[in-house]
């Protein structure tokens, strides 16, 4: 139910309201979505707060109640550590559509982009 036009649009519009994290790269699947952040400031929530902020204004907008709950209670995030390439890691999380038999190509899934340029991009 997230690989739609709306639910992409919809979450964009959440993540630009969400402004103490930037979102990176990010790739939306049917049931899930990964997304690579980093802290737009130093006073910015944990990451946990950020992501529960934009779950519940993503939920007040979604336009079918029958399909709530939306989210999972947690989330699961991993932290980049020096020498690591953001680039290797966004080139196995965008194969996930391909892995799960919705495109042939990581290129053809249409639900993905990347919204801030991140500082710790090494490509």
């Amino acid at each position: 139910m997230l690989a739609t036009p709306a639910a992409h649009a919809l979450l964009i519009a959440a993540w630009t309201r969400a402004e103490a994290w930037l979102v990176g790269r990010y790739i939306i699947l049917p049931d899930h979505l990964h997304l690579f952040c980093a802290p737009a400031r130093r006073d910015a929530p944990n990451v946990k707060d950020w992501v529960a902020f934009w779950k519940s204004m993503a939920t007040r907008q979604w336009p079918r109640e029958t399909d709530k709950p939306l989210w999972q209670r947690d989330v699961w995030d991993r932290q980049l550590r020096q020498g690591e390439s953001y680039g290797r890691k966004w080139d196995y999380v965008r194969r996930n559509p391909v892995r799960h038999g919705h495109v042939t190509s990581p290129d053809d899934w249409p639900f993905q982009g990347e919204r801030h340029v991140l500082m710790w991009h090494d490509e």
